[in-house]
């Protein structure tokens, strides 16, 4: 009997002990015990990130990480929303442009420059019936092609099947309307679903230096392998990229990448046959969608200022008139190039359409000369300066993901966000951020953390140097028959709406690239110069 008093008071001192000691460890570091306990487990490649930075994460950087995992899921479940899931058992169950009817409202037989012009669409299925629900991706667009016009128009759903088309009658004279069904809304839930399932449809191979041999291995932002993996980490922003080692070579040793599509799809046999080019972008307004437009003399115009960052968006933007882009907020005055630049230091940081830009600089100015930064591959950076009047023009490609058939170095490669800290900035220094294409075949929450990070970069450098210009170039549509799962303009308008509202209440200028190239018509991934052109003027009249 005493024995077991003795036992059981010996327990209950060990008991005692081992509940001081948890009670004392978890105050010394309670936000990082806590926050280890309830680390989000929804994000695939996020659990095995957190043991690559735990040892080296601060308990501010924990407390960050936290938040941006929480804004991160806010936005995604803002997306969820919009693209509820919408299986089906038939084709012939799916929207239908055919089908499906376009009536202009209050119609007349000339309208008014300046004047709203509505239409009412009612979704039907292939044989005939009414659609009962929304989430159909639609493509609205006016246009004049003997007066080099166009526009977007402003789609508004009513989640019943019945959507609202609103143009705004910009300029005078005959007007096409045009609204391409360019998925169902089956279509759309399709590409929500797969993008969100896999990491894997583009692989990617990273070259090793060892030596005078070279060693490659497969890399990626998260990978399926008992191999020891070499981890590039970007631990203040929680983002990392993945290479299987090689053996006896050091992780170090990554000099080149290059990467290719694999052939997996996260979509039925069934829901492919959604995105063949027949059933892809095709029209739903057929009858009487050609419109005349005069000037009725009945409204005076606004008198806009010039444009500077910081204006409200509008959905139209602008529109164009003779291949001109015309802001709808405010108004583009005639910039001299040279002029404007002289003394600038100009940051272009992101992918290949803000790379156009400093092409384009190099062919309308003769002044600037090119620096050779002896670098090697594809998507090398590119500096362009002219000496006499102090312009300094520079191209940073974006770090992982990196999409590129052909060999690039990676020996330089860097996260915007690491490129905006380590820039002083002042009232001469100009930063374009360009975002979104190399995005599109990975789930979404990669693009939304890589924004999120870019933003509070921008509020770091904007904090430090209030002066310094900040502007985002939103990302542009593409070619209508690229690989549809990996690149459709869906994932790129997801990915609009992502940039748009987290920039939204910064003070930052907004190049929306997106609506100008609908209004263009241009569907390249590359836009024609005379879009750059245009793009390049708003840069223009905001830095000056």
């Amino acid at each position: 009997m005493r024995t077991a008093m003795i036992n059981r008071k010996s327990l209950l001192v060990l008991l005692l002990i081992s509940t001081l000691w948890i009670s004392f460890t978890v105050f010394r570091s309670p936000i990082k015990k806590w926050t280890a306990l309830k680390w989000p487990d929804s994000l695939p490649h996020w659990n095995s990130f957190r043991k690559a930075v735990d040892s080296e994460a601060s308990p501010c950087s924990v407390v960050s990480a936290a938040e941006t995992d929480l804004k991160i899921r806010k936005i995604l479940k803002k997306m969820d929303q919009l693209i509820p899931p919408r299986p089906f058992t038939h084709i012939y169950t799916t929207s239908s442009a055919k089908q499906s009817t376009a009536s202009i409202l209050n119609p007349q037989i000339t309208y008014c420059r300046g004047d709203q012009l509505d239409v009412l669409l009612q979704m039907k299925d292939h044989l005939g019936r009414r659609k009962e629900y929304g989430g159909d991706f639609l493509r609205a667009r006016m246009s004049s092609p003997d007066l080099e016009a166009g526009a977007s128009g402003k789609v508004t759903d009513f989640n019943n099947g019945t959507y609202l088309v609103s143009f705004t009658l910009f300029w005078e004279g005959e007007v096409s309307l045009s609204v391409l069904l360019m998925h169902p809304s089956e279509g759309a839930s399709a590409l929500w679903r797969a993008r969100n399932q896999g990491y894997d449809r583009v692989v990617f191979t990273g070259q090793f230096v060892s030596g005078s041999s070279r060693v490659d291995t497969d890399c990626g932002l998260f990978l399926n392998s008992s191999a020891e993996l070499c981890r590039y980490l970007n631990a203040e922003d929680q983002e990392a990229f993945y290479c299987v080692k090689p053996s006896h070579v050091s992780c170090a040793a990554l000099t080149h990448m290059y990467s290719k599509n694999k052939q997996v799809s996260y979509l039925s046999h069934q829901e492919r046959t959604l995105f063949e080019r027949s059933n892809m972008a095709v029209e739903i307004m057929k009858h009487s969608n050609v419109i005349r437009v005069t000037k009725c003399n009945t409204k005076t115009e606004a008198v806009k200022e010039k444009c500077k960052p910081g204006l409200i968006s509008t959905v139209p933007s602008g529109h164009v008139w003779k291949y001109t882009w015309n802001p709808v907020s405010c108004i583009l005055t005639p910039v001299s190039m040279k002029d404007c630049l002289s003394g600038k230091l100009i940051y272009l940081l992101g992918d290949s359409t803000v790379r156009q830009w400093i092409e384009y600089f190099k062919t309308r100015m003769q002044t600037l000369r090119l620096v050779d930064l002896h670098e090697s591959g594809k998507l090398q950076h590119q500096l362009a300066v002219d000496l006499d009047r102090n312009i300094n023009i520079q191209w940073q490609k974006h770090a992982f993901p990196l999409i590129g058939s052909l060999v690039y170095s990676v020996k330089e490669i860097e996260y915007i966000a690491r490129a905006i800290d380590r820039t002083g900035g002042d009232k001469n220094t100009v930063i374009v951020i360009s975002l979104g294409q190399h995005f599109r075949p990975f789930p979404l929450d990669v693009f939304i953390r890589r924004a999120l990070n870019v933003r509070k970069a921008v509020e770091r450098l904007l904090l430090r140097s209030p002066d310094t210009m900040v502007i985002i170039k939103l990302e542009n549509t593409r070619e209508l028959n690229s690989d549809v799962e990996r690149f459709s303009d869906f994932h790129g308008y997801i990915q609009y709406l992502v940039i748009k509202d987290i920039f939204q209440d910064l003070n930052v200028g907004i190049i929306d690239a997106w609506d100008i190239t609908i209004a263009y018509g241009s569907n390249a991934v590359h836009p024609p110069q005379y879009v750059i052109e245009n793009q390049v003027n708003i840069f223009l009249n905001y830095i000056c």
